[in-house]
């Protein structure tokens, strides 16, 4: 079962001792065992861990990227805020 955060239960988890969460798209993703596999490096993962990395993501990733690893990265999706 895939769970639901808020943008702000994803900003918590920036830290290793936390869990390194990130979002693409709507999906939340925990990058904390997948730092040393990361072609470009742990410490662009470090930076971004906490924070929507949407735009960065597609910047650098095709979908095949997210195809090949979003399944055993995938924990769970963000929730939709309402907008007063």
């Amino acid at each position: 079962m895939s769970k639901t955060f808020t943008k702000t239960e994803v900003a918590a988890h920036k830290d290793e001792k936390e869990g390194m969460y990130i979002i693409i798209d709507d999906g939340v993703y925990d990058i904390t065992g997948f730092l040393e596999e990361h072609p470009g490096g742990a410490k662009i993962l470090k930076r971004m861990a906490g924070k929507d990395s949407t735009k960065q993501f597609w910047k650098y990733h095709s979908k095949a990227v997210l195809e090949k690893y979003g399944g055993k990265l995938k924990i769970g999706t963000v929730a939709e805020v309402a907008k007063l």
